[in-house]
């Protein structure tokens, strides 16, 4: 498993971090049980802080994407890998969406506020209304 991180790019490096280890999973480069590096192994390979990594590993530990057994490291647990299945046949939905989007001409802004949109409606259509007397 190789990680890079950008420290240029704006986003903290903890945050890089915990995207790449779920990228990798979810493109089958690190998989169900498998060992992390320690955190002093991943941050010398990465020429970051530990403390940057041991924030990074307890907020995968935290979403369940990890579980952290303290004296033998981190491990990939095992609901992540079906969540893996599930995004690789979203990705397929989307990329088919995409593709549909792209006969309108639209541009990738027009579609970025469509589905924006969406979600939108979608999140408020859910929110329990507040009533007014």
């Amino acid at each position: 498993m190789v990680l890079r991180l950008n420290p240029a790019s704006g986003v903290p490096l903890y945050l890089q971090l915990i995207e790449q280890v779920k990228h990798a999973i979810e493109t089958g480069a690190i998989e169900t049980g498998e060992q992390l590096p320690s955190v002093r192994k991943m941050a010398e390979d990465l020429l970051i802080n530990p403390n940057t990594v041991a924030r990074a590993y307890r907020d995968l530990e935290q979403e369940g994407i990890i579980e952290l057994k303290h004296g033998s490291g981190a491990f990939i647990t095992d609901s992540v890998t079906a969540r893996a299945k599930i995004m690789t046949k979203a990705q397929t939905i989307v990329q088919s969406a995409l593709d549909r989007l792209a006969l309108f001409d639209l541009t990738e802004e027009e579609i970025r506020r469509l589905v924006e949109t969406e979600l939108s409606s979608r999140r408020a259509a859910k929110s329990p209304r507040k009533k007014y007397a």
